[in-house]
């Protein structure tokens, strides 16, 4: 299919004059597409899948969804290795297929958010095949990070950078005649090049697909590694080993370097050109919350995964920290703070919070849900969450995907956990996933955990995660704006928003406390003493909506 595909018509936006600035208040579903919904039997998730599956999303009450890579690709790191960002890999279907998927989802009013991958391509993609072609010095290699090697004979790396995923973050090539050549720098796997941003050709080439998307309709971008695109001057020495402990604690050469702020100031005013508020999201980490900020000032992003809240440890001291950190950080740009839970890159927090324990992970990832989702500003949902799914933690090697697993001493290589297809029905798998056996293996527990054996049911996380939203997009004091801490005994996190109050209760035993207000919603039962005025206690673990 030609690039000539008409845009789709878009969600209309409120009247009112703040309205369209829908992404300061959004609740955004990730779809991990290849586990989503498998149309065509081939195991793994695709476009036409996730299409089929809008109504549910739209019945969930999210307001976007943003899809994982689904370019061509070798699929080395789960499509975030792309040969081709116009194209549609075959496994997820044609460019039809995601041409139908933008205009459905905007027919059912919901926004479409697509990832971008700019660090690095697939060794792959033909600029990389004409580099490794191309003589040292030569304009194919300056699209990416070519260097010859230290040592006598060139034998050692550039630098001493390590592989997000573990090892070297160099690979030596050899040249036309068999003998050893210079190095290129990957950031994570050997297969994904990183490019150089400061070659003129790159830039131009991502304006240019950014447009190609934005002309088929889509809403934005999440942008992957946005911290990673530049390199320190020289590209010097870290210094020390187990670099991959130190992304997101302190500003690395390779990573979170100040120019990157240039070229998200770009893409915003190429972004701003277009019509119906299409935004961009980093996939930024940093090692402060004003750090992070940056990435969101009113020239830049419109929003940034908040890592900090992702990472925070289960208690009220730990949570109001991060939370009081990103609102003040965010606030002090004018940006909306942006919470997220869970992704594909991290353990499940059903399983985070448990510390093996299944029961009290999925009290805490309850809990956790309902306070994300009253805090001001915007929420990420990733796929399963709202089923209380845990981290599949048992997946024979054999059937492991994730390149961290296979290099090791880099990410803890177990990714593959918080990829598992969806449950959707039935009492085996795939669970109504797709006809056949999915990708990697579901668990026969999850036969209770489907959507199917959840909806209906009100004790189930997905019937919480349904309430939860349908009233968040009816209580005017949700989503973005302000809130002020209320006084709470120890372990207790109480704070009011306009015509609401939320309590979380993140001890291990129950907590008493004065009735705050009529109860909207409870993630276990509540008990009451005293009558009008009187007192509720507060269950281990939990969280509560109120109404005042």
């Amino acid at each position: 299919m030609t690039q000539d595909l008409a845009p789709s018509v878009r969600p209309a936006d409120p009247a009112d004059a703040t309205a369209d600035q829908w992404w300061r208040s959004a609740v955004i579903y990730q779809v991990y597409v290849r586990s989503f919904a498998d149309s065509d039997g081939d195991g793994v998730g695709d476009l036409r899948g996730v299409r089929e599956r809008l109504p549910y999303l739209a019945g969930l009450g999210v307001d976007a969804l943003w899809l994982t890579p689904f370019y061509a690709s070798p699929q080395a790191d789960g499509g975030y290795d792309v040969s081709d960002y116009r194209a549609v890999d075959p496994l997820f279907g044609d460019l039809s297929d995601a041409d139908d998927l933008v205009r459905e989802a905007h027919r059912q009013g919901l926004r479409v958010i697509v990832d971008i991958v700019p660090n690095h391509t697939s060794d792959r993609h033909a600029w990389f095949e004409e580099a490794l072609a191309d003589r040292p010095g030569g304009t194919a290699r300056a699209r990416y990070h070519f260097r010859p090697g230290k040592g006598e004979n060139g034998e050692l790396p550039p630098n001493d950078w390590e592989s997000v995923f573990g090892g070297p973050a160099w690979t030596r090539t050899t040249d036309a005649d068999g003998t050893p050549g210079e190095w290129y720098l990957h950031l994570f796997a050997p297969q994904q090049p990183d490019l150089n941003w400061d070659n003129p050709e790159v830039r131009a080439e991502f304006d240019s697909v950014l447009r190609f998307w934005l002309d088929l309709g889509v809403d934005g971008f999440r942008i992957d590694v946005a911290h990673g695109m530049v390199k320190a001057p020289g590209l010097p020495d870290i210094g020390r080993t187990e670099q991959a402990k130190l992304i997101g604690a302190q500003v690395l050469p390779f990573f979170d370097q100040d120019g990157v702020h240039e070229i998200h100031r770009a893409w915003r005013k190429l972004l701003d050109s277009y019509p119906g508020r299409r935004i961009g999201v980093a996939e930024a980490w940093a090692p402060t919350s004003e750090r992070l900020a940056l990435y969101v000032r009113p020239d830049e992003l419109h929003q940034a995964f908040n890592f900090q809240f992702l990472t925070a440890e289960w208690g009220a001291g730990p949570l109001r920290t991060v939370i009081d950190e990103s609102l003040a950080a965010t606030a002090s740009v004018g940006a909306p703070t942006t919470w997220v839970l869970s992704n594909h890159d991290v353990v499940r927090h059903a399983t985070r919070y448990g510390a093996g324990d299944t029961g009290l992970g999925l009290r805490r990832a309850r809990a956790a849900a309902l306070l994300m989702l009253a805090l001001p500003g915007s929420a990420y949902v990733y796929q399963g969450e709202e089923l209380g799914l845990p981290e599949v933690t048992e997946l024979p090697d054999e059937v492991r995907q994730d390149p961290a697993f296979f290099r090791g001493d880099g990410q803890d290589g177990l990714r593959d956990g918080c990829r598992v297809p969806l449950p959707w029905s039935g009492d085996a798998p795939p669970y109504g996933f797709g006809p056949g056996a999915s990708w990697l293996p579901q668990p026969d527990e999850w036969r209770e955990l489907s959507v199917e054996a959840q909806s209906g049911d009100p004790r189930s996380t997905l019937e919480l995660y349904r309430s939860a939203l349908a009233l968040r997009r009816e209580l005017p004091g949700l989503g973005d704006g302000a809130m002020t801490w209320e006084d709470a005994p120890e372990g207790v996190l109480a704070f009011a928003r306009p015509g609401f109050v939320c309590t979380l209760n993140t001890l291990g035993t129950e907590v008493a406390l004065p009735v705050p207000g009529r109860p909207l919603l409870a993630t276990a039962a509540l008990e009451f003493s005293g009558g009008t005025g009187g007192t509720v206690l507060l269950p281990a673990d939990s969280c509560v909506w109120w109404a005042v």
